[in-house]
């Protein structure tokens, strides 16, 4: 896969894009925000995008949706789980951000992301917020905010849970191949292997 990090926002999100090398069509995974930057780099990449994917709502993850949507008239699509506070963020986040735009779908546990010749399956890893998810395919996994290079997703904010958390991760990422690529929602890539053996909150 054609992989392209942007890191976004005050709280240094990783916003990806993701192509097919093939046929030029790809996604948007987590533009946190910087949607003229984001939009720059799509037309730089001379990707095809064919959609705006949500690993979950927190708006460091969430804040160019509008953006980019309005820009690229492509479906927003969302975790299904993380809806209800993806609508309602609390902390005032409405009088700060504007109402948050609406998906245009909603993900589930197995279904598949196409672009072009390329497919990721949605694996739910709740626990840094209720309905979390993570993308997999082609040796790389999308990891949102439950496992980062040396570290995991705090559970300290709504919908949060720590032991949820650490079984998403045992059950759902470091059962993947130990050569796939860790694509985190903050900070550098790594290995599933990697984090197996030396995460110190895994042990």
């Amino acid at each position: 896969m054609q992989i392209e990090t942007l890191v976004v926002s005050i709280f240094a999100t990783n916003c990806y894009l993701v192509g097919c090398p093939e046929t030029g069509e790809g996604i948007v995974v987590d533009p946190g925000a910087g949607g003229r930057r984001i939009l720059e780099a799509i037309e730089k990449s001379r990707l095809n995008i064919r959609a705006i994917v949500n690993t979950h709502g927190h708006i460091d993850h969430t804040g160019a949706n509008g953006r980019l949507k309005q820009a690229l008239q492509v479906p927003l699509l969302l975790p299904e789980k993380e809806l209800a506070s993806y609508q309602n963020p609390g902390f005032g986040l409405k009088l700060i951000f504007g109402k948050p735009t609406p998906p245009d779908g909603l993900l589930r546990e197995g279904e598949q992301l196409s672009f072009g010749e390329r497919r990721l399956e949605v694996l739910e890893t709740p626990g840094h917020t209720g309905g979390s998810i993570s993308l997999y395919g082609h040796d790389a996994v999308f990891t949102g905010d439950a496992l980062f290079a040396g570290s995991i997703g705090r559970t300290d904010l709504a919908g949060g849970s720590h032991d949820l958390l650490l079984h998403s991760i045992r059950e759902k990422l470091l059962v993947l191949p130990p050569h796939t690529a860790v694509y985190p929602g903050h900070g550098p890539a790594t290995t599933i292997g990697a984090e197996a053996l030396g995460n110190p909150f895994l042990r």
